[in-house]
């Protein structure tokens, strides 16, 4: 009955958590030596915050982040076109969270080991293949120096990432990532938080963006907060950029000259980037959706499964989401082929819309409509665009997220325990 998880990120700590909390024995593998809080901020939307509560974490998601007031969005220009509340401001029953991605990531680890012990992910393992065994599957793994060695369990669910190694062996002729010719250049700074001292702001456009939110609480001396930022440039998709290396030190002159005017009564941009003193320069990519995440007792999860553009804040959260649903499976129909299944017809469609949704631009593209409109500057939004457009914008991606307040609000939990069995 033991359930073999590949990757030790997001989504695999949450498929190992909630896995130990149903009973349902599990080994998890991360391929690097050491886990280390690499990166920078991101977003967790309500629908998985539930799931995170639900295992127990809410104290640790608060010890980590921000609960999230709202979203903000402004023109090039720094003017504001639109905002609305969010989480528990929006009235769900459960918060939105800024955190840092490798804070987030190094709690999960903590609480699974807390829970499950010490040692309980093996790390500098890769997974390279897996095959089918009568009644279960073989999985093989590389260690740094090219030793081969193996795991057997009876299914396997491959978690390790857009470069995954698994998806690559049943869909061999993908190549790599999709990029749609945008650069992120991200970075963080101590600064006194915004508006509300828990806002998300964004200002420009698709070809010139920017992005913040404080990712910690403001140090009651200082007042000042770690402020989490994005810089994004669009190019033309045939231009020549270094598209594989996602933990690339950043180089201000590539970018900062796009924005060093943005001086805006709310936040001046330039300013915290330089106070910051450092940045990675991420390219934005996916990969397009596949027909098929299973594969007799193997299925892929999280960005193995369904790499997104990080528009929306929904990568992290549907990785969450997978994990959850695989359990939920594993408690109806056993750990098997009919669980894996399941879980594919449920989760892959849901998260294909939602691949092609963040291509559209997803609700950032009120800031589109704006610069296309205006170029950024007028005296009343209501000029440019009425409210029922924007109503709309943000209404159908909270609906194609899986993100409606009250349909989140009704809905029964995903996975469900006796209360003893909760935490």
């Amino acid at each position: 009955m033991t359930v073999i998880i590949a990757g030790a990120g997001i989504t695999g700590l949450t498929l190992a958590i909630s896995c130990h909390q149903a009973g349902i024995p599990f080994r998890i593998f991360e391929q690097v030596s050491e886990l280390k809080p690499l990166g920078v901020g991101i977003n967790v939307q309500p629908h998985a915050v539930r799931e995170l509560f639900e295992m127990g974490l809410e104290a640790e998601m608060d010890a980590i982040g921000v609960r999230t007031r709202e979203v903000a969005y402004f023109s090039k220009k720094g003017k504001q076109i639109w905002s609305e509340p969010r989480g528990q401001f929006a009235g769900y029953s459960w918060p939105q969270f800024s955190v840092h991605r490798g804070g987030f990531q190094m709690m999960l680890f903590h609480a699974l080991e807390e829970r499950a012990g010490k040692g309980t992910v093996v790390t500098g393992r890769e997974a390279v293949d897996c095959k089918d065994v009568d009644g279960g599957v073989i999985v093989t793994f590389r260690d740094k120096q090219g030793n081969l060695s193996t795991a057997e369990g009876t299914v396997f669910v491959a978690c390790e990432g857009i470069h995954s190694n698994i998806r690559a062996k049943f869909y061999p002729g993908e190549g790599a990532p999709h990029w749609g010719g945008s650069i992120l250049w991200r970075g963080t700074a101590k600064a006194k938080p915004f508006i509300t001292e828990a806002t998300m702001g964004m200002a420009g456009h698709e070809w010139q963006k920017f992005v913040t939110y404080p990712i910690s609480k403001a140090d009651p001396e200082t007042g000042e907060a770690e402020i989490n930022w994005i810089a994004e440039l669009k190019f033309p998709p045939d231009k020549k950029w270094n598209r594989e290396d996602y933990n690339r030190h950043g180089n201000f002159d590539d970018f900062f000259p796009a924005f060093q005017d943005w001086h805006f009564d709310w936040l001046d941009i330039p300013k915290l980037m330089q106070d910051g003193g450092y940045c990675y320069e991420f390219p934005m990519v996916d990969r397009d959706p596949v027909k098929r995440w299973t594969f007799g007792r193997t299925t892929l999860a999280g960005d193995a499964a369904h790499a997104m553009y990080p528009i929306g804040s929904n990568g992290a959260s549907q990785g969450i989401l997978d994990a959850r649903v695989l359990v939920r499976e594993f408690i109806a129909r056993g750990v098997g082929v009919e669980a894996l299944e399941a879980y594919e017809a449920e989760r892959r469609p849901a998260t294909t819309r939602l691949v092609m949704a963040n291509r559209g631009n997803g609700p950032d593209h009120v800031m589109n409509i704006v610069e296309e409109r205006c170029g950024g500057e007028f005296e009343k939004v209501s000029d440019v665009l009425s409210d029922a457009e924007l109503q709309e914008t943000a209404a159908n991606y909270k609906k194609i997220a899986g993100m409606d307040v009250d349909g989140l609000n009704s809905r029964p939990s995903i996975v469900q325990l006796p209360k003893k069995d909760v935490a």
